[in-house]
């Protein structure tokens, strides 16, 4: 079956010559001047937009729209690589309006943004690309043979969570139930970050990430290989959750063994909803490490998709998650749903990163 996801986001399109007469576009001057004497972190290095691999090419507006919600959002002004606030500040309030061209939105992120081509401690360049997505799983109001585990919320009777297993908190309910679901499907969404629950009547509900009790992730797959048992089709998600169903003590066994448990809360509208507090969207946001960036930053990106295809575009900082750490290394959301299934869950790929900071200078947080 042939997946169009992308068939939207690959168009060529060539739009005026806003690049050559920006005093007839939408790009505004910034007025803010900081301090010239603010040196990069060491693990950013100044390039040209020219050293951007196919910068020309990528239709930047889908990234200005992911970026105008981060401009809605409340900026945690921390990690190591800060932008200063009221610099961020006046880049959110002189945005090229929604109807411009693509030559309009690139112009403009190339006046007001310096790319740094990013490396590791090491010194090297390149990192690990994964990606992930929002599964939609049927789902109940109440418990029944098929919907056997709860899905819930952060509870409010005062009950600490923090540091307590997941099997502890299932079975004494610490946590508002919200719905319930196969054990096998939470545990995907859980491991996902959010998800859509199909109700039996056809009404769709929206889940996205809460909290979570702190404690580390135990692979499912990795559970499998330690004792021997090989799913037919080899230890790929799907292959793992299908074994699993069909061996629903089996399930519970590895589930319950896996410490970590994440709630939810119900979200309206349907959004799914990232660490930024922003809807995410789809291949134009991605989690990066918020210990070492300041979340709801440009990002571009070069690296390839799971069929091998190249996937180099301008993204935005606006999730995190508890694997994803390190200089060069980043999730990518995929939206939601099969389709986003079938690229999401091959996705591991090796490439480059180069973060876009306000062309004026450079901040990080200072060295205590």
């Amino acid at each position: 079956m042939k997946i169009d996801i992308f068939k939207w986001v690959f168009r060529g399109t060539v739009f005026g010559l806003c690049g050559l007469f920006l005093a007839s576009c939408d790009v505004s001057t910034p007025t803010h001047s900081g301090d010239d004497s603010v040196v990069p972190h060491e693990n950013l290095k100044k390039v040209s937009y020219a050293e951007l691999p196919d910068w020309d090419k990528d239709d930047v507006r889908y990234a200005l729209q992911a970026f105008r919600n981060s401009c809605k959002a409340k900026i945690q002004y921390k990690g190591r690589v800060v932008p200063d606030r009221a610099l961020f500040e006046e880049k959110c309030n002189m945005l090229p309006s929604a109807s411009a061209d693509t030559a309009t939105v690139r112009a403009w992120f190339e006046s007001n943004f310096q790319p740094y081509k990013i490396y590791n401690d090491n010194g090297t360049s390149k990192g690990t690309y994964t990606g992930y997505y929002s599964p939609v799983i049927p789902g109940c109001r109440t418990k029944t043979a098929e919907c056997n585990e709860p899905l819930m919320g952060i509870p409010t009777d005062g009950r600490n969570y923090k540091g307590v297993p997941k099997k502890q908190i299932v079975e004494n309910k610490i946590g508002r139930v919200l719905y319930w679901a196969n054990i096998v499907d939470v545990q995907n969404i859980q491991i996902q970050g959010s998800g859509m629950l199909k109700l039996s009547d056809g009404t769709m509900v929206k889940l996205n990430f809460a909290a979570v009790n702190d404690l580390p992730f135990k692979s499912i797959g990795e559970q499998l290989r330690n004792r021997g048992i090989k799913p037919a089709g080899g230890y790929s998600a799907d292959a793992v959750w299908t074994h699993l169903k069909k061996n629903p003590k089996l399930a519970k066994e590895v589930i319950y063994n896996n410490p970590r448990y994440v709630y939810f809360y119900e979200s309206v509208p349907p959004d799914v909803i990232g660490k930024l507090g922003t809807p995410l969207s789809k291949i134009r946001s991605i989690a990066m490490d918020d210990s070492l960036y300041t979340l709801g930053l440009p990002v571009y990106i070069d690296t390839n998709l799971s069929n091998g295809q190249k996937f180099r575009r301008l993204m935005i900082a606006q999730d995190t998650g508890s694997a994803i750490r390190g200089w060069v290394r980043a999730d990518i959301f995929f939206g939601k749903g099969d389709e986003a299934y079938q690229y999401a869950h091959g996705q591991h790929a090796q490439g480059e990163m180069y973060i876009l900071m306000p062309k004026e200078y450079s901040y990080v947080k200072p060295k205590k």
